[in-house]
């Protein structure tokens, strides 16, 4: 019996490992950067590409080093499971596996197949610089099975596919300047000739293509060094091919972070973009972590600027650890968030309320069927503090008052509740005593 439970709690931290809950960024166990979400079935699926920091003789110092690539899928954008590596750089013919340069990827469906896309940089003894190859699966998570040898007449990066409403497939990739060609049917080989997308700003930087349809409309959409700076811009057409025409900006520039890539998509009634920045890594902008936030179109069908949020998109669960850190709103002063280990930054950021009626707003909480009766937090206070558990707005439906622990170190305080209403609300903490106190997460029971 003793052996079945310890397999049994082998099993749960496996799972636990494979499984994470994030608000922005969405994964935080390690980083990602460069997102291509997809919607396979009810699950968003997740290509990221994966970086590392370089250690002696893997990878180049103080660069970008991306030796694999890991799938992750969400069936609400709030839990995410990671499957795994998918493709490495050690196990593909024609890679260079010492570059660590796999770098922006895509994934696309057809016929009961799933492609993915990959750069990576060449073997000496197949040429010189990136090539694109496919690698296919049955499932989006895999195996995927690389194929031998490289797309021919594709030289770049950040390849994207879409097939359009008459079943033509079209790969974009990018070289100094945003390429298109058709794909066979296939998938694996070019059907014609590559050609420059045109008519978008003739300086600076442009690469990451990402390319989708709404409404008889293209849009092509990448990051642009319009100034020192990569931010997201998109151009409109009439035709996968273009011409296309500059529209203006999705997401201005990110301070500290140099790169921005994308993915937009729709899901259950809503358009998403997918991004990254370096909040898990504030002082090296190379190890970045991916983001998302709901999309807008206006009734001319441009695209309204997307702000980056903490909170992000999705709907949180009142019995889930709840990082409040990761706020939508806070009051003017007596609150501020920092990281809860600057040593190790992955552990995540820690709420700390510095004056009494301080307050922090978490949108979009699902308190389910009202069945709650407890609240736990996980927080330290030097003398012990209480807070107030609001619903909606500062001075709304009172739940309950909590207590956070008199303690130096992080621990967990269990506190009753008031009846809670059902459904979905905005949760606000409120500091009602005179004492500091820092919250990690709080979960209700």
């Amino acid at each position: 019996m003793k052996h079945f439970k310890n397999m049994l709690l082998a099993g749960a931290m496996l799972l636990l490992a494979n499984s994470a809950m994030a608000q922005n960024p969405l994964i935080t166990n390690q980083f990602t950067a460069d997102p291509s979400a997809r919607v396979f079935g009810d699950k968003i699926y997740l290509y990221p590409s994966h970086d590392i920091v370089a250690t002696k003789g893997h990878g180049r110092a103080g660069w970008f080093n991306m030796a694999d690539y890991h799938v992750f899928s969400s069936p609400n954008l709030t839990d995410w499971t990671d499957h795994g590596v998918i493709v490495s750089q050690n196990k593909v013919n024609w890679v260079d596996s010492n570059a660590y340069a796999m770098w922006a990827p895509d994934c696309i469906d057809r016929n009961g197949k799933y492609y993915f896309y990959f750069p990576a940089q060449l073997k000496a003894a197949y040429g010189r610089g990136f090539a694109v190859g496919v690698a296919v699966a049955d499932k989006p998570y895999g195996p995927f099975v690389p194929q031998p040898e490289p797309i021919k007449g594709v030289h770049g990066i950040d390849p994207n596919v879409i097939i359009d409403k008459d079943g033509q497939a079209y790969l974009y990739w990018a070289q100094g300047n945003i390429y298109a060609a058709k794909l066979k049917d296939n998938m694996l080989e070019l059907a014609s000739e590559p050609q420059i997308l045109g008519d978008l700003p003739d300086k600076g930087l442009k690469e990451g293509p990402y390319m989708f349809e709404r409404n008889g409309i293209y849009y092509l959409t990448y990051p642009h060094v319009a100034n020192k700076t990569e931010r997201l811009e998109y151009a409109m057409g009439n035709n996968p091919m273009g011409p296309f025409k500059f529209a203006g900006v999705i997401m201005k520039e990110t301070p500290n972070c140099w790169t921005n890539h994308h993915s937009i998509l729709a899901f259950k009634g809503q358009w998403y973009l997918f991004y990254h920045r370096n909040d898990l890594s504030p002082n090296f902008d190379k190890n970045r972590s991916v983001m998302a936030d709901s999309l807008f179109f206006n009734e001319d069908g441009t695209i309204r600027e997307v702000v980056p949020t903490l909170r992000g998109a999705g709907i949180t669960r009142a019995n889930k650890e709840i990082q409040i850190d990761r706020y939508s709103d806070i009051s003017k002063q007596g609150i501020a968030v920092d990281y809860i280990d600057t040593t190790n930054r992955m552990k995540g950021w820690k709420t700390m309320f510095n004056d009494k009626g301080a307050w922090i707003r978490y949108n979009a909480v699902d308190f389910g069927r009202n069945k709650l009766k407890a609240v736990d937090i996980m927080g330290t206070s030097a003398q012990g503090s209480v807070v107030e558990i609001r619903l909606d707005k500062p001075g709304g439906t009172l739940i309950g008052t909590a207590k956070v622990a008199k303690s130096s170190d992080w621990r967990i305080t269990k506190s009753n509740l008031l009846k809670i209403p059902a459904g979905k609300h905005d949760l606000f903490i409120i500091l009602k005593s005179t004492n500091s106190a820092a919250i990690d997460w709080i979960r209700f029971e």
